[in-house]
């Protein structure tokens, strides 16, 4: 978010609003079923809502930096977000995008169990995007990336955090659902791992059809089973090879 600079800092009233944040009532906090627009929130309220959340982030970007310049990273990075966003909103039940660095992150609204297998379709476009992108990439002569993609169902807690007067806010979602997603893309397509790794409550609320395309392993570090898979979208693969070649 871009700073405004307007407001001079005034230590009494920073401790006046520190003291405000920490006072707010704890039952302010309530349940939904659904997400509920941005504008609903306040600086003293939040909601809990179970969402799937899904992150993808390049393998390795650290060390892009010194095979590329500045400007090329730039485009790379710039094209590999600009269309995970795409295929990531054009669903629906997609309500929250989020970009850290070189990873794209979206919350989405899964009351269904079809709606899981959404995510899980949303997942093989973005690998396929990958297959597309680094045809570009090649052909420019620049580096090509991995992705690793994460998965992972829960309650999350959703509320505003900034500077309030200042129209610098954003929206945190803080839970395990959240941190358990990171973890896992970041996990995958590295050490001979699958793209995409989610843990057993997607696996149990996806289709037979979606099932058979992924594989159970005992993760050692995690101490519990996950499944993985590298799946594409069989229409943008087929554009892929028309147009790839």
């Amino acid at each position: 978010m871009e700073s405004n600079n307007k407001i001079s800092y005034d230590i009494n009233k920073s401790s006046d609003r520190i003291d405000e944040i920490l006072n707010a009532s704890n039952f302010n906090y309530s349940d939904r079923n659904y997400i509920p627009a941005r504008s609903t929130l306040t600086y003293n309220n939040g909601y809990y809502v179970y969402v799937t959340a899904l992150f993808i982030d390049i393998v390795g970007s650290s060390d892009m930096t010194d095979e590329h310049l500045r400007p090329t990273l730039a485009k790379i990075y710039r094209s590999f977000i600009s269309e995970c966003i795409a295929i990531m909103n054009e669903q629906e039940i997609c309500k929250e995008i989020n970009i850290n660095g070189d990873c794209v992150w979206g919350v989405f609204e899964t009351p269904k169990k079809f709606d899981i297998d959404t995510v899980i379709s949303v997942s093989s476009k973005l690998y396929s995007l990958i297959k597309i992108l680094n045809y570009k990439l090649k052909k420019k002569e620049y580096n090509e990336i991995d992705v690793g993609i994460g998965i992972d169902y829960g309650r999350a807690l959703m509320v505003q955090a900034g500077y309030s007067g200042s129209s610098i806010n954003e929206v945190i979602w803080m839970g395990d659902v959240v941190n358990s997603a990171c973890h896992l893309a970041n996990k995958a397509g590295r050490n001979g791992r699958e793209a995409v790794i989610f843990p057993y409550v997607i696996y149990n609320n996806i289709n037979e059809h979606n099932k058979g395309l992924f594989t159970q392993y005992y993760d050692m570090d995690e101490c519990k089973t996950l499944y993985e898979g590298t799946i594409v979208n069989t229409g943008m693969e087929e554009w892929y090879k028309e147009n790839c070649k």
